[in-house]
């Protein structure tokens, strides 16, 4: 009985986290974590392992759907992945050893600042009442940036041109680092490399996000699975809600205005962000 309720109470966190991740761009892991940790007792590894198995079910249920709606655009994010993957491959490494010295309070402390730091860009992004246009430079057609979308909100098509390829990639390469360090997927920094650095819509970095976040998730999981962070018993009822939460909260973000998603990115990270740090110093 006990059994059957602990794994209901991770399906629905599951859920939640999953229509969160999608409408975001965060991969649900953002959300996971801090409720596996905070709310179930789970420790840090396990429930970075359980989150990182599960951002790839949410890019895979997230981002058919994008693509197949043109939002993600496929040759940005397999651009992006370079430094994505190496980052990835890094910081799952550096969390293997901070697990093995016993500081992982350290982590539940990175995790805060790193939400918290990212709340200024997103805000200020947030009130503009209209996207910042930066003119094209050599990386907007060397790496093919450009694109278009159908907006279902404003029922028109629109057309968009990133720029500044070499920042979308440092601040993705750092996201990387932070999907293998936190089991997060990374989402945080690839939606704002995206956004603020190469000024693409913040449909199409949401929905780009999803796309890479599953490739960076599965490189993280193959250590972590290699180090035994990954728990079945944990990771089935979260991989299965994430992947219905993910599916209704792609279909959602298709019929929601842009700064709408601004408004829910920017919360989460605001709340999230302070109970990790809080957890981090030994607050209950």
């Amino acid at each position: 009985m006990i059994a059957a309720v602990y794994f209901i109470g991770l399906l629905l966190a599951g859920v939640v986290a999953g229509f969160v991740g999608a409408m975001s761009g965060l991969g649900g892991g953002v959300v996971i974590v801090p409720a596996l940790t905070l709310l179930f007792g789970i420790p840090l590894q396990y429930a970075a392992g359980a989150s990182l198995v599960s951002t790839i079910a949410t890019s895979s249920g997230a981002a058919s759907a994008y693509v197949k709606d043109k939002l993600a655009n496929i040759k940005i994010g397999m651009s992006l992945e370079i430094a994505t993957t190496l980052g990835a491959i890094a910081g799952s490494l550096l969390a293997a050893y901070i697990y093995a010295h016993g500081i992982r309070q350290y982590l539940f402390i990175l995790f805060g600042v790193v939400l918290i730091l990212s709340l200024y860009p997103t805000f200020k992004e947030y009130k503009k009442t209209r996207r910042t246009r930066m003119n094209k430079d050599w990386t907007t057609d060397f790496f093919q940036l450009s694109g278009s979308y159908y907006d279902k909100a404003k029922k028109r098509v629109i057309k968009y041109s990133g720029c500044r390829w070499w920042l979308g990639e440092a601040i993705g390469g750092a996201g990387g680092l932070m999907s293998g360090l936190l089991g997060i997927g990374g989402g945080v920094l690839k939606v704002m490399g995206m956004n603020k650095g190469m000024k693409l819509p913040m449909k199409v970095t949401t929905a780009t996000s999803n796309f890479m976040i599953g490739v960076t998730a599965a490189t993280s999981s193959a250590i972590y699975w290699a180090l035994g962070y990954i728990q079945p018993f944990i990771v089935a009822p979260v991989v299965i809600g994430i992947l219905l939460g993910s599916y209704f909260g792609s279909k959602v973000l298709q019929k929601t205005e842009g700064k709408t998603v601004r408004l829910i990115f920017l919360v989460m990270l605001c709340l999230i962000g302070i109970e990790m740090i809080l957890k981090g110093f030994g607050v209950s």
